[in-house]
């Protein structure tokens, strides 16, 4: 789960990260922001809360709590998609039959603009193509409310199973050279 990053001096920089999935939202995240600095923009990240205007009595951190509940929060579970077996996840759909059955939302419209903005926050990440082209700006909404749109929790566990691409082989030799700082990514 390894990827390079090499800097306008020539100096090659490699991140590793826990597992697949997150090595591809930072580095979808990282091409957005060099997209971003080649095309003469600022940079910078917007805040759901003020793109989305959620009401100021919601607060993001204490949903993502309640729905990590054990007993009481969304099922984390084992599915298949593709031939790919998704671990410690779920759909769409069960994000916001929760969020209704938990009283958080009037109406399912209601819990996509609220989905949308835990997912744009960090507090639910895409899993399989379906969710990843939702979140990426490829359909009416960043989250969907879907049976096959995939989601998990960033601390979960998460991995995917059969995933086999030519892009995950890196060479060995890159490998070469001093280990200059080591530590962990933190996503905020």
């Amino acid at each position: 789960f390894v990827f390079k990053l090499t800097a306008a001096k020539q100096q090659d920089h490699f991140f590793q990260a826990a597992y697949l999935e997150e090595r591809d939202a930072w580095v979808r995240d990282i091409k957005k922001a060099i997209h971003c600095i080649d095309g003469g923009q600022r940079f910078a990240r917007k805040s759901t809360r003020k793109s989305i205007r959620l009401p100021e009595t919601i607060n993001l951190s204490a949903l993502y709590l309640s729905m990590k509940d054990p007993e009481k929060g969304i099922k984390e579970l084992k599915l298949e998609k593709d031939k790919k077996v998704y671990n410690h996840c779920f759909t769409g759909t069960s994000v916001i039959d929760w969020l209704v059955s938990s009283n958080s939302i009037r109406n399912r419209k209601e819990g996509l603009m609220l989905a949308s903005s835990l997912l744009s926050e960090g507090y639910l990440q895409p899993a399989g193509e379906t969710s990843k082209a939702a979140a990426e700006g490829l359909s009416d909404t960043p989250f969907l409310d879907l049976t096959d749109a995939y989601y998990y929790f960033p601390d979960s566990g998460f991995f995917c199973e059969g995933n086999s691409s030519d892009d995950d082989v890196v060479l060995k030799e890159e490998f070469r050279g001093i280990v200059v700082k080591q530590g962990c990514l933190l996503k905020q």
